[in-house]
């Protein structure tokens, strides 16, 4: 498998230079512990994950956690498709409900993460937007305007780690909290904040988040299926990164078992066991195993 990718988006560095060029390096059994882990929100732990991962980004080389923060999420997204695939291979198989109630057998799906369409993206670091003023108000437009000039970010690592850490999660609260943090201008207003945000029409709001959507790159991460047992069709969504998380907590056991295994034939320390992939280290136990059974099998002779 190839150890170099290209950043939908890229890190765009204080002098304006954007780089693309991304080299991952595959997880550790540290890295295992940390997605398994329940310690610490998803956003939080992605970001632990991809500064010990992430090698460089173009000419950096220093990766530190400025920098994964400031990764849109789509590029984020794209970090751990590529880290899935490093650690799990490329190919996906999985069950999902059929969501018909009459129904609700499981679906099985079975496809290749490299052949997931990438969105790709416009690399500006803001974007300005005409959006109908659907009502007068005077901190934002003169009355005789038609429309509200909006000058935004794209959403980043920073603002999901933000938004864990709200206590209200409704979708609307996380809404206004996310378009505060990333709203330059909004009209005549800079840097809204979110009590500001509340007068807006929610329409507006909504469709200024639609026009964020559109210039965002992002994994098409949905399917047509049909259920082979009722037999209609249904379009299903797939979120990478609670199913790659997923796979990691089933496999967190064995890992444990891996430690021991090898710590308890070679006196390897935990330290050092763990700091392998699990690649690494399935080879060692295969190469144990199959020494254990010649050795027994001589023995028995």
């Amino acid at each position: 498998m190839k150890n170099c990718w290209t950043l939908p988006m890229g890190y765009t560095d204080v002098s304006g230079k954007r780089h693309c060029e991304l080299v991952m390096n595959p997880l550790t059994g540290f890295e295992e512990e940390i997605l398994s882990s329940q310690q610490f929100p998803g956003a939080v732990q992605v970001t632990e994950v991809l500064i010990r991962c992430v090698k460089s980004i173009g000419e950096i080389d220093k990766i530190d956690a400025s920098i994964i923060r400031a990764l849109t999420v789509g590029d984020r997204q794209y970090c751990l498709m590529v880290l899935r695939q490093l650690t799990f291979g490329d190919r996906v198989q999985a069950t999902l409900p059929c969501p018909w109630p009459s129904c609700g057998k499981g679906v099985d799906i079975d496809f290749n993460l490299s052949s997931i369409p990438l969105t790709a993206c416009d690399s500006a670091l803001h974007f300005c937007v005409s959006l109908p003023c659907l009502v007068e108000y005077s901190v934002v437009t003169a009355s005789d305007q038609t429309n509200t000039v909006v000058e935004f970010r794209l959403p980043n690592g920073g603002d999901q780690e933000a938004l864990c850490a709200i206590d209200d999660d409704s979708e609307t609260q996380l809404m206004l909290h996310l378009l505060s943090r990333c709203i330059k201008h909004f009209g005549d207003v800079t840097a809204p904040s979110v009590e500001w945000l509340r007068s807006v029409p929610a329409a507006l709001l909504m469709s200024l988040e639609q026009e964020m959507e559109a210039r965002a790159s992002h994994l098409a991460l949905t399917m047509d299926v049909n259920c082979p047992e009722c037999k209609r069709d249904f379009v299903a969504p797939f979120e990478l990164q609670d199913f790659f998380f997923s796979e990691l907590k089933v496999g967190i056991d064995v890992l444990f078992r891996e430690v021991h295994y090898l710590a308890f034939h070679y006196h390897w320390s935990e330290r050092d066991i763990l700091s392998m992939t699990r690649d690494r280290r399935r080879r060692y136990i295969e190469t144990l195993a199959n020494e254990i059974e010649t050795l027994n099998e001589k023995a028995g002779h």
